[in-house]
């Protein structure tokens, strides 16, 4: 069950970075953010009162459990996902799911040292196949033409991206086994990151005019964009309560499985997807499965 919540999760965000694509060309990132944000925050928060009324369970409070969660959505919403949106743009939905998929490296280093998770053998070579795979998915180097600057920028973007997206997936999964709220834990993270962003924007009169000139079509991507985001922080943290933190992570960030096959349809082949692409897809799908029959 476990690992089927992480591919739900890894399918939500690898739609997130597709609809990324559409509409950073419509509306610029340092507006749309905001509007993502609010709707992580306002779509688990209706969400919450359904799911309380639907389980046994009584509603709970824990401080710790909500401070865990805010500092995972400064470091893996805002940080990471802000970041992420910078990738896509810089160097294309296939380049910036590659880095997206290197994360569970962070999460690894990070569930050791905070948790103390351990893997045995078999998981690690398990990790090492999908690893594998997801290097093989790599779009050969002219795929996608970037300058040299632009890729400078976005290879930052992507360490970022990744080391944002990693840490925050371990301190998400310590907040859920701490307090098991994950649609209010998930609306708390979504507001920390959301103060975060209040705090670091200075051109206001620039955010509002972007806002007001933009067209619903613009607003609509941005608000799938936080539904996606949403349900994926949802997925990876009920994955979270069944299996390894490490190795839920490393399901989610198998992105690549979706995004190559997409682009080709979306894109016409402008990022193509090759024998290598799909032997690496191969390898990644093997590993999952093997890690499902354990």
């Amino acid at each position: 069950m476990g690992v089927l919540l992480a591919l739900l999760a890894m399918a939500s965000f690898a739609s997130n970075i597709v609809l990324t694509r559409y509409a950073v060309a419509r509306l610029p990132v340092e507006s749309g953010f905001f509007i993502v944000l609010a709707t992580n925050i306002l779509f688990p928060a209706l969400i919450y009162p359904f799911e309380l009324a639907a389980r046994a369970a009584p509603g709970s409070w824990d401080w710790k459990g909500a401070g865990i969660f805010a500092l995972g959505g400064i470091i893996g919403t805002f940080l990471g996902r802000r970041f992420l949106f910078d990738t896509v743009q810089l160097l294309g939905p296939s380049r910036a799911s590659v880095f997206h998929s290197t994360a569970p490296a962070f999460a690894l280093v990070g569930a050791w040292l905070l948790v103390g998770e351990r893997l045995g053998w078999y998981e690690i070579g398990l990790m090492a196949v999908v690893w594998l795979g997801l290097w093989l998915t790599q779009p050969r180097a002219g795929a996608t033409q970037v300058s040299a600057a632009q890729a400078r920028r976005g290879f930052i973007a992507g360490l970022l991206t990744v080391a944002g997206f990693g840490f925050g997936n371990v301190l998400r999964g310590v907040a859920t086994r701490t307090w098991e709220e994950i649609f209010l834990g998930t609306a708390i993270a979504s507001v920390a990151a959301l103060l975060c962003q209040v705090l670091v924007t200075r051109d206001w009169g620039r955010i509002g005019a972007q806002l007001r000139a933009a067209d619903r079509k613009a607003i609509g991507l941005y608000l799938a964009c936080g539904v996606t985001t949403s349900l994926g922080s949802v997925f990876i943290s009920a994955a979270m309560l069944r299996m390894e933190i490490a190795l839920a992570t490393l399901v989610v960030h198998t992105t690549p499985l979706v995004i190559f096959p997409v682009s080709v349809l979306l894109l016409k082949n402008r990022e193509e997807l090759t024998g290598r692409t799909l032997a690496g897809a191969a390898l990644v799908l093997a590993g999952i499965a093997a890690l499902m029959l354990r």
